[in-house]
C-alpha cells in the first residue's frame, strides 16, 4: 500500500512544549474518548428504539496484566442493529510487537501506551451499510528521551445496496470536517482510505471509503499536539454526523430474503479483510490483546458462495461494477 505524500504542512509556530504531550494532555484525550464511546452508544441505542427494537449495549470492563484496560460495549440481536461493538481501550505495552516496530524501527525498545475508541456496526437491514470508525493516540516513551507520539484513525462505509445520495453525504461529512485543517487534508486521507481498505487478493474495495490516517504528528503534517487532538475530535464526532442520517433514511426500507442472503455473502468480504489485512487486528493479536475485544468486529453471520456472479443490470452487480471503486464522490 502506498501512502499519500503529506506535503501540505501548515506553518504553525509551535514551541517545543506545544509538540510534546504532557500527562494532562493524555488525560484530556482519554476523557474525550470515554465520552465519545458513551455518546456513540447512546445514539445507536436511539436508532434501535426508533426502529421498534429494544436491544441495548452491554458494557464489559476489563484490565490488562501489563497495565491499563478498557470497556467493550456490545449490542447484539437488535431489530435495527444485528451487532455493534464500541470499544474504548487505554493499554500499556512493555514489548512492542513487530506490527509496530516494522513501520517504526526507531521506537524499538521503548515502552508505549495506546488509547482509542474503535467501533463496527452491522445493521440488520441490508439497505443500511456496515460502518467502522476508529480514533487513537500512540505514545512511545524511554527514560531521558522525548516521547514519540502520533494520532491515527478515520471512518469508512461498507454498503450492500448503496444509494448514491448516501455516498455523497458520507464523503461531504468527511470533506467538511477536514476543511478547517488544510486544503489537501480530505484528499490525502480519502486516498489513504481507498488504498488501505483494499482486498488485494480480490482486487476489490471493501466499501466506498471515507477517511483513514496514521502517524499524524508535528513531523508529518506540521501540526502541534493540540491541532492533532482537535482533528481527532473532529473525526470522532464526524462519524455520527455521517452515519445517523443514513440510518434514519434506510432502516425501515423493506428487503427480501434474497437481499438478506447477499448481505451475508458480502459480509464475508468484511471478515476476509479484518483477518488478513487490518493492522489494528494484527497489533492486538501480536501485543497479547484481549481476543474478545479484538474480534468483536466480526459480523454475527456471514456466508461464502463459490463463484457468485450477479447478473448484469442488477443492484448486486452494480455494487462492484460502480460503487466499489475509488472515485470522486463529491462530483459523482
Amino acid at each position: 500500500m502506498s501512502m499519500p505524500t503529506l506535503d501540505n504542512k501548515q506553518n504553525l509556530p509551535a514551541a517545543d512544549d506545544a509538540t510534546t504531550p504532557t500527562n494532562d494532555d493524555i488525560v484530556r484525550v482519554r476523557e474525550f474518548l470515554v465520552d465519545l464511546q458513551a455518546r456513540i452508544c447512546q445514539a445507536l441505542e436511539a436508532q434501535e428504539r426508533a426502529g421498534g427494537g429494544n436491544a441495548t449495549f452491554v458494557p464489559d470492563d476489563w484490565e490488562r496484566l501489563e497495565g491499563g484496560g478498557g470497556r467493550s460495549s456490545v449490542l447484539a440481536g437488535g431489530k435495527v442493529i444485528e451487532k455493534a461493538g464500541v470499544m474504548f481501550s487505554h493499554i500499556h505495552v512493555h514489548n512492542l510487537p513487530a506490527s509496530a516496530t516494522a513501520r517504526h524501527p526507531h521506537i524499538a525498545g521503548r515502552k508505549a501506551q495506546a488509547m482509542g475508541v474503535s467501533l463496527v456496526v452491522h445493521p440488520t437491514n441490508p439497505n443500511v451499510p456496515t460502518s467502522h470508525a476508529n480514533v487513537r493516540l500512540f505514545v512511545a516513551e524511554a527514560a531521558g528521551e522525548e516521547p514519540i507520539w502520533w494520532f491515527g484513525g478515520g471512518f469508512d462505509l461498507t454498503p450492500f445496496y448503496p444509494v448514491l445520495e448516501d455516498c455523497v453525504h458520507w464523503h461531504q461529512v468527511c470533506h467538511d470536517l477536514c476543511a478547517p485543517f488544510g486544503n489537501n487534508v480530505y484528499a490525502d486521507f480519502k486516498q489513504w482510505c481507498d488504498e488501505y481498505f483494499h482486498l488485494r487478493h480480490r482486487d476489490e474495495q471493501r466499501g466506498i471509503g471515507g477517511l483513514f490516517y496514521d502517524d499524524v504528528n508535528t513531523d508529518s503534517r506540521g501540526w502541534d499536539f493540540e491541532t492533532c487532538f482537535n482533528f481527532m475530535q473532529a473525526v470522532g464526532n464526524g462519524y455520527l454526523d455521517g452515519i445517523l442520517p443514513i440510518f434514519e433514511q434506510r432502516k425501515n426500507t423493506p428487503y427480501t430474503d434474497e437481499q438478506r442472503e447477499f448481505q451475508l455473502y458480502r459480509r464475508g468480504r468484511y471478515v476476509e479483510y479484518n483477518l488478513v489485512y487490518d493492522r489494528g487486528t494484527l497489533f492486538g493479536l501480536q501485543s497479547n490483546g484481549r481476543i474478545e475485544s479484538i474480534l468483536v468486529s466480526m459480523p454475527p453471520l456471514a456466508s461464502w458462495h463459490y463463484r457468485l456472479e450477479p447478473a448484469e443490470g442488477t443492484p448486486e452487480f452494480e455494487l462492484t461494477d460502480y460503487y466499489l471503486k475509488p472515485r470522486d464522490w463529491l462530483t459523482p
